[in-house]
């Protein structure tokens, strides 16, 4: 039959069936490329160091699939239904000294799609952890870069940095073997000529330079190094006296420039609370982010530092001496607390008088306790025939007061010398006055309660009939 002759509504039909299988088919096209697969990448399977029996396998892929399953082939080795783009075998699983074809494959729910073979010795491919704690600190021009370290054997590291106010300025390279602490188990690098009165950004990555085939760890994140902290923190204190205590107010002004970036603590630490003194727990290497501190301290003599510290490490000390509050009439101590238990409560401390006045620098400190071995200890460090200064000290309310203050000597003798520039002046015939230096309070070797100031009458024709004798009261 002619195509002319054929029916013209069996034609119709069929140019209706044509057409609608040309749609079908182009339909059926287009459902297929939604479903295409992107392939992964080659798998990397390696250990995180040497001694390491787990090996990690990583890949990418991109895709917005939600339900995508990956098997990993080891030559004909597989393991199934991965449901990440990772995953940890152990390695009596594997063939670890002989080369192996590893690949991935990903499935979708219509389709399925496989990354490239690779041939690896997965025995000989390490591939180190990210960096990982990182410290930095200046050396003069120089930037000590430190982190922990995956094995005791040095590292081939690569240093990025740059100049932190450049933030688009390109990044600058260095490429070096570290220097590697087996006992601490870190690497060192010291990237060297830097400005240090500038931040900087580093970013860190390492490998292995035992392995046969060194993978490049991850990047580390950025991180920022401030400034050195080159001049100690200018503080200036105001003190009130309250009953027995001292308030202190300590103010400083805050760091503005490029040690700034990213903050700076101060850490703030009195003498008196570091020897064990009531109270210490509140008042002990306080912290603080802020350029004001309100500490309270005896009226012993204290010295206290405020340190700056950031990220590159710390400032010289800012160091305020607040001497011992001067006591007038100071008597002799009636009793002493080192036979006594002595509760967590109360502090003691003597400081050894030079020349009348007392010296920090020589003080002893016994704090609470109720051990007679450490109040016996103390009597062996107080010394004989040497002056002290005593302060017995306790916590009210939280804050050090002082409840007594007077002299003490362990063991008293006699005077090491006489008075000195013994003279007269202002004689007549009835009076006469006398003078002369006081005894060293070194020479004193106990408390010179008065002096005794004898006279002998003399004449020309007859000898000496008598002695007379006064006493003059020490003050």
């Amino acid at each position: 039959m002619s195509l002319r002759h054929f029916p013209l509504h069996l034609m119709e039909t069929m140019k209706s069936w044509s057409s609608l299988h040309h749609y079908i088919v182009v339909f059926m096209f287009l459902t297929t490329v939604s479903k295409a697969c992107e392939a992964p990448s080659s798998p990397e399977c390696f250990r995180r160091n040497a001694d390491e029996s787990v090996y990690v396998c990583e890949w990418s892929m991109n895709t917005t699939e939600s339900d995508v399953r990956f098997d990993l082939y080891f030559n004909k080795t597989k393991f199934r239904n991965i449901k990440e783009t990772s995953s940890q075998i152990n390695e009596e699983l594997l063939i670890k000294y002989r080369p192996v074809y590893i690949w991935v494959e990903a499935r979708a729910e219509n389709s399925s799609c496989t990354s490239t073979r690779r041939s690896v010795v997965l025995g000989h491919t390490v591939k180190y952890e990210t960096p990982r704690n990182i410290s930095t600190s200046w050396l003069k021009n120089n930037l000590n870069l430190s982190w922990m370290a995956a094995e005791k054997h040095a590292a081939l590291a690569e240093i990025w940095f740059r100049r932190h106010e450049r933030p688009t300025e390109t990044w600058q390279t260095l490429q070096r073997t570290t220097n590697t602490t087996s006992d601490t188990l870190t690497h060192h690098i010291i990237v060297l000529n830097l400005l240090k009165d500038s931040a900087y950004q580093v970013r860190i990555r390492h490998r292995s330079t035992q392995a046969p085939n060194p993978l490049w760890s991850d990047w580390s994140p950025v991180v920022t190094v401030p400034a050195e902290l080159e001049q100690k923190p200018e503080v200036s204190m105001t003190t009130t006296l309250l009953n027995g205590t001292r308030k202190v107010t300590l103010t400083w002004k805050p760091i503005l420039h490029a040690a700034a970036v990213g903050g700076v603590e101060y850490i703030v630490e009195d003498t008196q609370s570091s020897a064990g003194c009531p109270c210490e727990k509140n008042r002990h290497h306080i912290s603080t982010t802020d350029n004001k501190h309100t500490t309270y301290v005896s009226f012993s003599a204290a010295n206290i530092s405020v340190i700056g510290r950031n990220a590159a490490g710390f400032s010289p000390p800012a160091i305020v001496q607040i001497p011992a509050k001067p006591a007038a009439g100071l008597k002799i101590c009636d009793k002493m607390l080192l036979d006594e238990k002595l509760n967590k409560k109360t502090c003691l401390e003597w400081y050894k008088l030079q020349d009348g006045e007392s010296v920090p620098g020589n003080v002893i400190t016994l704090a609470g306790t109720k051990k007679k071995k450490d109040r016996e200890q103390i009597k062996t460090k107080l010394e004989d025939y040497v002056g002290y200064l005593h302060f017995e000290h306790r916590c009210q309310d939280g804050k050090p007061q002082t409840v007594k203050i007077c002299l003490f000597y362990k063991t008293e003798g006699v005077p090491l010398i006489k008075p000195q520039d013994f003279t007269a002046f202002g004689e007549t015939q009835t009076s006469a006055n006398f003078s002369w230096e006081a005894i060293p309070s070194v020479e004193q070797r106990g408390f010179l309660t008065h002096y005794s100031l004898c006279s002998v009458k003399i004449s020309l024709q007859e000898e000496p009939k008598g002695v007379k004798s006064l006493l003059f009261t020490h003050l």
